[in-house]
């Protein structure tokens, strides 16, 4: 039976992001309070902080994502909840969680848990968008970075991933030595328009499993080249590095692609929305004769759009949770 309205709740980590889909998987309404002030002066996500403004924002939130969808809390109007269950920071899935259960309880109506890495790969058919298969899906983030080959929706096969840091943690730590702001993607990337990419030749990182990554290395490679050159362009710094992690991804996700005979590519996750990452991936899909599809560079990151496109295929295939329904901060794709 399809569903009409499907509310999604993501809070896997510091943005508090609700968001009603329709059955055409058009958005309705998205929300999304985001906990940069609050962790910026750290450089990084503190997960205790990360929970409690979760709990603080998450009705307001609630209410605002229902009155853009043309929808109140006493009529309600949805058809399902589909909420994040991992993985994540566990403090905050916890309150995503409960909160999708408080009200799947109190308007009756079907509770849904999603794998966040799934919402990121229904991300991409958000807004009517098809999605062909056999396709290579690059989902990279601060906290994932993996290629996947998906076969059909919900038949999903992990071709390489990163070793050690995510490709946004890599641009969070090399900010943070920078002195740029919290997250440190976009503040790289803001610098680096401003630099020459081909300035210095910073090192792409080599592994034993062709379709994995390795950012800790490139990362170090940074740093110590800052302490050794106090008086480099920040912007040249900037740009080169933006470079070299733009192209082990495209130059790997390519790679797979052809390789296990894919038909398109797909690109999704908060540092999918950097420029320079969509505008090469477009290229290189041209030149090999692929689709790339790209979502909208809000729908990148984290939002509960996502979830609730996921939590609908999930509802209709296998049907929905319990009130027994746990999170999971390490769950696996």
């Amino acid at each position: 039976m399809v569903k009409n309205l499907i509310l999604g709740i993501e809070t896997s980590c510091d943005d508090t992001a609700l968001g009603v889909v329709d059955s055409g998987g058009i958005v309705l309404s998205s929300v999304i309070a985001s906990q940069i002030d609050i962790h910026s002066n750290f450089g990084g996500v503190v997960p205790e902080l990360a929970s409690r403004a979760h709990e603080a924002v998450i009705i307001e939130v609630l209410e605002r994502v229902l009155k853009e969808a043309g929808l109140n809390a006493q009529s309600c109007g949805l058809d399902a909840i589909a909420v994040t269950k991992g993985p994540g920071l566990a403090g905050s899935l916890m309150v995503g969680v409960a909160v999708a259960k408080a009200l799947s309880l109190g308007w009756r109506i079907p509770l849904i848990g999603v794998n966040h890495l799934e919402g990121h790969i229904f991300a991409l058919s958000l807004e009517g968008r098809l999605m062909h298969f056999p396709m290579a899906v690059l989902v990279v983030s601060g906290g994932h970075t993996m290629i996947v080959r998906v076969n059909s929706l919900g038949s999903y096969e992990i071709l390489g991933e990163t070793l050690d840091d995510a490709a946004g943690e890599a641009f969070d730590k090399v900010a943070r030595f920078m002195g740029l702001g919290f997250p440190g993607g976009p503040e790289i990337e803001k610098v680096a328009t401003n630099g020459d990419p081909s300035a210095i030749r910073f090192p792409i990182a080599k592994v034993d499993r062709r379709f994995d990554f390795s950012f800790s290395g490139p990362k170090t490679a940074v740093v110590n080249y800052l302490r050794s050159n106090p008086g480099v362009s920040v912007e040249d710094v900037a740009a080169s590095f933006q470079a070299s992690i733009v192209e082990t991804l495209v130059a790997k996700t390519m790679d797979a692609a052809i390789s296990t005979n894919c038909v398109s590519i797909g690109l999704s996750g908060g540092v999918g929305a950097n420029s320079l990452l969509r505008e090469r991936l477009l290229a290189a899909g041209s030149v090999a004769g692929l689709e790339v599809v790209l979502p909208a560079k809000v729908n990148c990151t984290d939002n509960g759009a996502m979830i609730a496109q996921a939590g609908r295929f999930r509802l209709e295939t296998f049907g929905a949770d319990d009130y027994g329904l746990d999170v999971e901060a390490s769950l696996r794709l």
